[in-house]
């Protein structure tokens, strides 16, 4: 018996040694190292993390946690919150890095009051005072609106998910105290937000605050986060490093030079520390990133490409934490996250000057309805281009039955009464010459419904002086009423049977009142009543003719519709204004007469081309003084050939093409100016009633190059036209 029970234990001991030679051993799942990873700042650089993704996807490395900071925490955040990386590569190639890293929100969701501002002067930017008349200087040069707004947007699916734990993959995010520097580091809040304070580099986009704290970049603290993925109980490793290299002496010639060599020693440091702790089973990339630069987004292709290809150099490394199929490697790490959640409250936390109500009027997202992430980003766009806030964001708060959409709208700290400067210059280059220099001044938020006080200046060639208080009568601003007064010195052609016989000094003061409605964000109707007086001196010319004054009393009726995507080189949309008015006695005009006037302008684009077609048709419908009711034409693109506002007449029309071909890149983000090279086809006509004068219908054309520079369009252009005229022009201000 004894035998026999020796014979079996014999056997049963064999054939375990026998199959534990015959296979290798697995880890149970429950077992298997647990891997972090570990993304590191570089602004575009950090694109290069979505190509290091993709080749731990394909080899079937799982990543259990990921530790992020700037760039790093984008990239680390949206896979975490379960992005795949075919739809990180499709955002980082198609995504408008020009309109994400500005502040304006796209030109068709600013409401139109603001879109007008445009077209007064040239200086695009305007200084901002706050109510003790200080200057309010920002605290960077970027308040990372379009950013906040765009992470809001992409995390949108992560819901309202507080704990970064709970995300598909647990998360970390690092910025830094500017106050104190150190290290600050993200498990839990709002995930949009803590992103957006690990990118914000400093003195560039504004700090974040959060509880109390001014929060930066986290590059300068801890740029290559290992110890905090170390902490989130991981067995090893995955560090990606694609920090700036450090310049040597002969590379260090410009103070961007000495700016970006700044930054990089910063980094370095403390990313030098973090890898000196990498132990033997750690993982370290460095894809070769020497000819990339940090703002080099256009080339997010290529730089995904480096990332992939030096992940797919370690696979012997890689290899060792493969241990299961690639296929269950891809779905654990890109687990889905719910449905969009189901609105059943709006909240607003309101700072600035205008009222809640305001506010909650712009946000047209549905009650006990899935969140519908388009139309809030439009919403949160025209609420910022109010111009009242620091920055408008919003937040998912979970609540019985579904979520609270929290809209926060912050005062802005550097006031919101801005001055705007102007400077308009158009030269013929023999010897005539437009100059004219000007200013506005806007004060914002005079009272909770959002009134404004608005005037502007011109001096120069043509002077000006224009005041409007604008008061809404409701929350929307839909309605309006706005008195005005508007003074102005112009000089004016006088001609006789084809020929100018003398110019005239033209000085006009008009006030009135109006009502009107907005419509939407890109129309506008107004219906006013205006008088005035003025008087009018012979300039140039013959001195029999006679000086004299006038009387003015009218109804105005004025429609405006502004979808362009730019105003200087619109590539979309359409522009349409027309007005009517009528001169009568008994509201104190001198004569009874009728003036109407259509202006049109639309661009077709394809590409890096733009076609305009566009033009102007104004009338004067009875007969009345020449010089009180003549409208001007002239210059480039408006009969090119002429000098500006060479002609004069109580009726004009012209019909124009406009094309013109950006040669720089459209989709790139740089320091570059956009360059514009074209032409122009013109036909136009002036006439009078109450003389001779009739110009024919004249043909011109012109050839240009612009520069949308951050002043302004700057516009040398050349133009003939068959009335044996032909001038060059340089153009600084609006040029279409």
């Amino acid at each position: 018996m004894r035998r026999l029970l020796n014979f079996w234990i014999s056997v049963v001991l064999f054939s375990c040694m026998s199959a534990a030679f015959a296979q290798p051993s697995v880890k149970l799942e429950s077992e298997r190292e647990r891997v972090g990873l570990v993304l590191s700042g570089g602004a575009a650089r950090g694109l290069t993390h979505i190509g290091v993704l993709k080749a731990l996807e394909e080899q079937g490395v799982v990543i259990d946690a990921i530790a992020g900071t700037s760039m790093g925490a984008v990239v680390g955040g949206l896979y975490a919150a379960g992005y795949k990386v075919a739809e990180l590569e499709q955002l980082a190639t198609e995504l408008d890095w020009q309109q994400a890293l500005s502040d304006a929100p796209p030109r068709e969701d600013i409401p139109f009051r603001r879109k007008q501002d445009d077209r007064d002067f040239l200086v695009k930017q305007k200084l901002s005072f706050r109510d003790d008349g200080s200057l309010g200087l920002p605290l960077g040069v970027l308040q990372g609106q379009n950013l906040a707004l765009l992470l809001e947007k992409l995390f949108a699916r992560a819901g309202a998910v507080e704990d970064f734990d709970q995300l598909p993959i647990p998360f970390r995010a690092v910025a830094a105290d500017i106050a104190s520097g150190d290290a600050v580091v993200f498990s839990y809040g709002h995930l949009a937000l803590a992103v957006r304070a690990s990118m914000s580099i400093p003195a560039l986009l504004t700090p974040v605050e959060v509880e109390g704290r001014l929060l930066v970049d986290g590059g300068i603290s801890n740029n290559i986060p290992v110890d905090i993925a170390r902490q989130m109980d991981v067995d090893r490793v995955i560090v990606v490093d694609i920090g700036s290299p450090l310049a040597d002496t002969e590379a260090l010639q410009t103070v961007f030079n000495i700016l970006n060599q700044s930054v990089a020693l910063l980094t370095r440091r403390n990313s030098e520390a973090q890898l000196a702790t990498l132990q033997p089973q750690d993982i370290l990339v460095q894809p070769p990133l020497a000819g990339f630069g940090v703002t080099d987004f256009a080339r997010a292709p290529d730089m995904i490409d480096v990332g992939y290809r030096a992940t797919q150099a370690l696979q012997w490394r890689l290899a060792e934490l493969v241990q299961q199929p690639k296929q269950q490697a891809l779905a654990s790490n890109t687990k889905t996250l719910k449905k969009p959640p189901v609105i059943t409250s709006i909240k607003v936390q309101n700072t600035s000057k205008v009222g809640d109500e305001v506010v909650r009027y712009y946000i047209r997202q549905p009650l006990n309805q899935p969140l519908d992430i388009e139309k809030l980003q439009k919403d949160m766009g025209t609420l910022y281009g109010l111009e009242y806030f620091e920055r408008v964001e919003y937040r998912l708060q979970p609540e019985l039955g579904g979520h609270a959409l929290v809209i926060n709208a912050t005062d802005k700290r550097t006031g919101t009464d801005y001055l705007r400067l102007g400077l308009n210059l158009s030269d013929d280059l023999r010897g005539d010459s437009v100059f004219n220099i000007g200013a506005s001044f806007r004060m914002n938020g005079l009272n909770r419904l959002g009134a404004e006080w608005f005037s502007r200046m011109q001096l120069g060639d043509n002077q000006e002086f224009y005041s409007e208080f604008y008061q809404p009568l409701d929350v929307g601003s839909r309605y309006f009423a706005s008195p005005w007064l508007h003074g102005e010195v112009s000089n004016i052609k006088f001609v006789e049977d084809n020929n100018p016989v003398a110019e005239y000094r033209l000085q006009r003061v008009r006030y009135g009142f109006n009502l009107g409605r907005q419509i939407s964000t890109n129309a506008e109707i107004r219906f006013g009543v205006g008088s005035g007086w003025g008087n009018a001196d012979v300039r140039i010319g013959e001195r029999d003719l006679p000086d004299f004054s006038f009387k003015e009393g009218y109804y105005q009726l004025q429609y405006a519709f502004d979808s362009l995507d730019n105003v200087n080189f619109p590539r979309s949309g359409e522009e349409l204004r027309l007005s009517a008015l009528q001169h009568a006695k008994e509201l104190g005009s001198d004569e009874r007469y009728r003036q109407w006037l259509v202006e049109l302008n639309k661009p077709f684009n394809r590409g890096a081309n733009t076609l305009i077609v566009g033009g102007r048709y104004a009338r004067t419908l009875d007969a009345n003084e020449v010089v009180t009711s003549s409208y001007q034409i002239g210059g480039a693109q408006k009969l090119s050939g002429y000098r500006e506002n060479a002609l004069a007449g109580q009726n004009v029309s012209i019909g124009r093409l406009i094309y013109y071909r950006q040669l720089t890149p459209i989709s790139s983000f740089s320091l570059g100016l956009p360059v514009y090279a074209g032409m122009s086809l013109e036909r136009g006509r002036v006439w009078n009633h109450s003389n001779d004068l009739d110009s024919g219908y004249i043909n011109a054309m012109s050839v240009f190059v612009a520069v949308d520079t951050p002043l302004g369009p700057l516009n040398f252009s050349y133009g003939v036209n068959d009335n044996s005229e032909s001038a060059l022009y340089l153009n600084l201000g609006r040029s279409f």
